[in-house]
């Protein structure tokens, strides 16, 4: 595959190390392990655009396994969604859809083997006062009082809680391994507990659950993954993948050997990544759900409008390091305008209202203009607008006084009517307040199509619909969720909810040309001198109005 325009990170110099150390590239091997207990966000995006991509350099193979080890919050809907987002990011695993689950009891028989070997055992210390026998970094902690209980009798309790014969709580089982080691996490950590709640695949067959240290490297080494990536914060979780592995009978079967490797994970500004707390922002209602266009997640985005090869194009453009960053938005939001721009069909919506009247038109005559689809695209074609006496512009585009350097409509002034003629302000009408309410405009009749008959020059064109056919629409605009922009570092006694933006969402109504009465979801459009936009997939307004939720600015306005 040509990676001419791809960055060699350290993920590509290590797999291509590996390929020159004589692994065929077709055996490399890697996995996208998410938790079915939500929606995939911006950060996961960045996470299984790397597994599959670096599968799919190489010609090798990528697994989509669910890490469904913890009950209580994992449910199928989010299984569902998951497989939505993956593909829909253009990604496939083929037949190779796996579950932690599938390995139930597979697990449980290399967790008998610990015991039995005296590497595990079972204790009943709850997880607060192993806490304190665990001590601190610097120094070792104590030993559980159960520590040394024989392996007999330990396995003779593994048993039992599978069976269900104790209460949540009364045991766990602990890998054996040192409690004076540097790394907390190498201090006789947990592999088993009791957890009597049903699952979303196996039911209530099991009452004892692996834990995700114990079951994520041994599920790796089942599946005959060669490439584990992670996020940073695991990295003091390697010894213990490799520990897991090295001490059990599936080290024997190995033809290679798995092998962890840990990236910065995505920090984006003014957005949260934590899952919990977007959980939390649903179940409050904060928002409308995970599909919500203000959320981070992959499938709020796409309601919003951002389109898979703009989120593909910024996880690549992203990187992928060793040191923990910011990401701007405005560079996601870079993204998604640089492919949008190639491919959203432009419509013409007016937002603020100004009537026109064309005095030199005959009233009840009406004709077809013809606009161009996409001046990025000649194959999107052209489109037909209709064209009357009494038309809409913005009314930001007039003024009565204007500056020096106002091109725009005024009176006496004269404009360039996008794919329509030249117009001229002649009169301004207004009420008795002085509010201005209409302009009597003059166009010249030998300028269809907005093209000068004898080579004078307007220096504007402004946008505008037709009053006859205009469609009335409802469009939501929406800005960060967050006013901080580092929500990953909040200041010590705040709650992320104190920095919830007030003006995220604001719902106005518009006028669009006829065409927007047809627009489908998903197809994305640019209102011209306004924004993009799409039209929402499950919103419609009072009297069947269609709705369009803004994608993105036309222009970053970042820092302005």
């Amino acid at each position: 595959m040509d990676q001419s325009n791809k960055s060699m990170h350290f993920i590509r110099q290590i797999i291509a190390e590996d390929i020159k150390n004589g692994l065929p590239p077709s055996s490399v091997h890697t996995r996208f392990p998410p938790e079915p207990n939500g929606c995939l966000h911006i950060g996961h995006a960045k996470a299984f655009c790397l597994d599959f991509g670096m599968a799919e350099e190489n010609g090798g193979l990528c697994n989509l396994r669910f890490d469904d080890t913890n009950p209580d919050k994992e449910e199928t809907r989010f299984v569902d969604s998951i497989r939505e987002d993956v593909h829909w990011l253009g990604f496939d695993w083929g037949d190779r859809e796996f579950y932690a689950s599938d390995y139930f009891e597979k697990l449980y028989s290399l967790a008998e083997e610990l015991i039995a070997a005296g590497k595990a055992y079972a204790c009943t210390l709850s997880p607060e006062e192993f806490k304190e026998y665990r001590g601190v970094p610097g120094k070792p902690g104590k030993p559980s009082p159960w520590r040394d209980r024989p392996p007999s009798e330990s396995l003779d309790i593994f048993r039992r809680m599978r069976a269900g014969e104790f209460d949540e709580g009364a045991y766990v089982i602990r890998a054996k391994i040192d409690m004076a080691s540097p790394n907390l996490h190498m201090r006789d950590p947990a592999i088993y507990r009791i957890k009597k709640a049903g699952h979303h695949r196996t039911g209530d067959k099991w009452c004892i659950y692996p834990m995700y240290d114990f079951a994520h490297c041994l599920s790796d080494a089942i599946e005959g993954i060669t490439h584990s990536m992670c996020t940073l914060e695991f990295e003091v979780h390697r010894p213990l993948y490799d520990w897991f592995i090295e001490n059990t009978s599936i080290i024997n079967t190995l033809k290679v050997r798995p092998r962890q490797y840990e990236f910065a994970r995505l920090n984006l500004a003014y957005t949260m990544m934590s899952k919990r707390k977007l959980q939390q922002l649903v179940a409050e209602k904060t928002v409308s759900g995970w599909d919500d266009p203000r959320m981070p997640t992959l499938s709020g985005m796409r309601r919003r409008g951002y389109t898979p090869a703009a989120i593909k194009n910024f996880c690549e453009t992203v990187g992928c390091t060793k040191f923990n960053s910011l990401t701007e938005l405005s560079l996601l939001e870079h993204c998604v305008r640089q492919d949008l721009n190639k491919i959203a069909l432009r419509r013409m919506a007016v937002f603020d209202p100004l009537e026109v009247e064309i005095e030199n038109w005959d009233e009840g005559k009406s004709e077809l203009l013809e606009a161009v689809n996409n001046p990025e695209d000649e194959s999107a074609g052209t489109r037909k607008i209709p064209f009357s006496k009494r038309i809409y512009i913005e009314r930001a585009d007039f003024m009565e006084n204007p500056p020096k350097k106002f091109f725009r409509l005024s009176p006496g002034a004269e404009v360039r009517l996008r794919y329509a003629y030249f117009m001229k302000c002649k009169e301004v009408v207004k009420a008795d307040d002085g509010t201005v309410v209409k302009l009597i405009c003059t166009i010249d009749p030998d300028s269809r199509g907005g093209n000068s008959p004898d080579g004078r020059k307007v220096k504007a064109t402004i946008h505008w619909v037709d009053a006859e056919s205009a469609v009335k629409c409802r469009a939501m605009l929406y800005e960060n969720l967050f006013t901080r922009a580092d929500m990953s570092a909040l200041p010590e006694g705040s709650d992320f909810k104190d920095f919830l933006n007030p003006n995220s969402l604001t719902e106005t109504e518009f006028l669009g040309e006829p065409s927007l009465a047809e627009a489908k979801p998903g197809v994305p459009l640019q209102f011209e001198r306004i924004a993009y936009f799409t039209a929402d997939t499950k919103l419609s307004a009072g009297g069947g109005r269609p709705v369009f939720n803004r994608t993105v600015a036309l222009k970053d306005s970042y820092g302005k």
